[in-house]
């Protein structure tokens, strides 16, 4: 390692010893980490603590409300009106139970769910699973990009592809706020949400939906006609993402939680409150945007052109639409709201990305650097098929990657209810029962979905593939084969035991020690000697003194 860390031999790193003064081994967490820019929760129990908490949960809602969102909301209102809203429903409150977890993952071990992985799994089995995380933050990407070029486009009439290689550098400008601290980007990115949630709800009092109808999809599940199953499926995976569990159990680190049975119970509850009031914002502006566009597309009075727009609608064909039936005030504010959700997705993934690498490989990167390699990848697929085939396929690109975050989910969501409703890393704040039940069903029903899409889907394309006999054949033993790979890596994930114990550390069972930064006599998969980051960027603690430390 290079800098301060080597050219130091003075200690910099806290953990947490027993009274014996025998080391709680690799696994004990940095809980204890002395970080002057570390927001420090008091100890006294108070309601008031809970403003202390708000702002990771704003951070992970955008991801609810990205560009990713935007496109497969307004393709649900358009084909199906209100009848998929109740998948919206549903995965609101899935995500509000998942993302709890995670951020209780986080809360009572100190350490992000990637960290956990690294320590829990084989070399090989660890490799897999960060490629599949860095692959669901590009795919969470793609969209991002897409979207912010297609709101340059309606602002400022620049390009889709001219708007593709700009998002490339707009982000790094927001990231420079990350200096001035952890809460100024919280209520940036808050303030983001509440404008998005402001342009969607006047467009939605100008729309006007009919009410009767809104409240029967949002209860009344239906699947019906062509694709259905696999927009529902879009929709779910626009909703949970993987890289946003990662997200989560890593930004809750940059609170300062008292370390106590009460302490730790108490920050999960205003974590559970925080979280619920974020996603109920964007649970609001999900509903908002297949209103609006259940209610323009349904509209008796649109013209040839327009319905041709509704039978496919994207982000850019959706700005047309607005224009035409509402006004172009109306377009204007649908793409000041896409151009906010879009910047504000792309610092959250930027995060995302860096705490998956840092977790599974113990590397890191400036995030200025982060956000160019991730957004370089995302870029090039995006900059293909806008100059290829046009914003039409653009945004068809936007679904692609929507379903692939969707079959990617397992692999982040199983390893952290596995994690959560572990004795040995959660001591007595496993999950309940009950909570166990209602995941694992959240995570089979997942499964079930994505396997039934991808049957069906592969036996039309074989039957409409207009090959031979022989090549179908061959195709579908390869296909099948695939499809037993991902359910054989699903069920390695599920029945594997963990063997790793982490207990939560708590100041009646420890002490405050200093040790060095010198790491190479710990076992394999140490986490104890990584320093806290958080989206603030956090520096290592300085240089002190025993004494200091009285």
């Amino acid at each position: 390692m290079s800098g301060p860390m080597q050219r130091s031999s003075q200690p910099q790193f806290i953990t947490s010893v027993e009274r014996n003064n025998q080391s709680n081994g690799p696994g004990t967490p940095l809980i204890d980490s002395i970080d002057v820019d570390q927001i420090v929760i008091p100890e006294k129990n108070s309601w008031k603590n809970l403003f202390s908490y708000i702002g990771p949960g704003f951070l992970v809602s955008i991801a609810y409300i990205d560009p990713g969102n935007f496109e497969t909301d307004l393709q649900a209102g358009a084909q199906y009106k209100y009848e998929l809203l109740w998948i919206i429903l549903i995965a609101s409150c899935a995500a509000l139970i998942i993302q709890s977890l995670a951020a209780r993952l986080g809360v009572v071990t100190g350490k992000h769910l990637a960290e956990h992985c690294r320590a829990e799994y084989p070399k090989a089995t660890n490799f897999i699973l960060w490629i599949l995380a860095e692959l669901a933050v590009v795919a969470c990407d793609i969209p991002e990009v897409i979207g912010t070029a297609f709101a340059l486009n309606m602002l400022f009439k620049i390009p889709v592809w001219c708007g593709v290689l700009i998002t490339g550098l707009s982000t790094l400008m927001l990231l420079f706020l990350q200096q001035y601290g952890v809460r100024k980007l919280e209520f940036l990115i808050a303030f983001l949400v509440s404008l998005i949630a402001t342009c969607f709800l006047v467009e939605l009092g100008y729309s006007k939906p009919n009410s009767s109808e809104v409240v029967r999809g949002l209860f009344v599940p239906e699947l019906k006609g062509n694709g259905a199953t696999g927009l529902a499926i879009s929709l779910l995976g626009a909703m949970v993402m993987p890289h946003n569990l990662f997200l989560h159990s890593a930004l809750v680190l940059s609170r300062k939680v008292p370390r106590s049975v009460h302490g730790i119970k108490e920050a999960c509850r205003f974590y559970m409150i925080e979280s619920a009031f974020a996603l109920t914002i964007a649970f609001l502006i999900n509903i908002s945007i297949i209103s609006v566009s259940g209610a323009v597309c349904g509209s008796d009075n649109l013209n040839p052109e327009d319905q041709m727009n509704c039978s496919d609608l994207d982000l850019n064909k959706a700005s047309f639409l607005l224009k035409n039936v509402l006004g172009n005030w109306s377009s204007k504010l649908f793409a000041v709201a896409l151009l906010a959700s879009g910047q504000s997705s792309t610092i959250t993934g930027t995060y995302a990305g860096q705490y998956v690498m840092q977790g599974f490989l113990d590397l890191r990167m400036t995030p200025w650097l982060r956000n160019l390699l991730t957004r370089s990848l995302a870029i090039l697929p995006s900059l293909i098929v806008s100059i290829i085939g046009g914003s039409s396929a653009a945004g068809k690109l936007i679904i692609i990657a929507s379903m692939i975050l969707s079959f990617e989910l397992p692999f982040a969501l199983v390893p952290l209810l596995k994690f959560t409703s572990s004795r040995t890393k959660m001591g007595q704040h496993t999950n309940s029962k009950f909570i166990s039940v209602i995941t694992w069903g959240i995570g089979s029903f997942i499964v079930v979905i994505n396997t039934y899409f991808l049957i069906t889907s592969f036996v039309k394309l074989l039957l409409h593939s207009g090959l031979s006999t022989v090549s179908q054949v061959f195709s579908g033993i390869f296909g099948f084969l695939g499809m037993l790979i991902y359910m054989a890596a699903i069920l390695y994930l599920v029945f594997r035991k963990n063997k790793t114990a982490t207990l939560p550390l708590l100041e009646s069972d420890s002490t405050v020690r200093i040790t060095g930064c010198d790491t190479s006599a710990e076992g394999e998969g140490s986490l104890g000697h990584l320093p806290r980051e958080d989206i603030s960027s956090m520096q290592l603690p300085q240089q002190r003194t025993a004494s200091d430390l009285d």
